[in-house]
């Protein structure tokens, strides 16, 4: 995939990306936070990306493990612990 812009648009709560061959693509942030996010901590590094790197974010969720990622990147302890 060659994109070359992307932006999250906040009226529609998408992330827009255009790519080189002329398609534009918007993924549903909400959507795939239902599908992906099981905890506070990797809703907050998916909005990490969506604000300060939406590019990586199209990468991540077009063409990585988005599942795979967040349990690599986000660590959930009790407060107990």
């Amino acid at each position: 995939m060659n994109m070359y812009f992307a932006q999250f648009n906040m009226d529609t709560n998408c992330v827009e990306a255009w790519l080189t061959n002329g398609t534009i693509l918007s993924i549903d942030c909400m959507a795939v936070e239902r599908i992906e996010v099981e905890n506070l901590y990797q809703q907050a590094e998916l909005d990490y990306l969506i604000f300060n790197d939406p590019a990586a974010y199209v990468e991540l969720i077009l063409e990585g493990d988005p599942k795979k990622y967040l349990k690599a990147v986000t660590q959930y302890k009790h407060l107990e612990d």
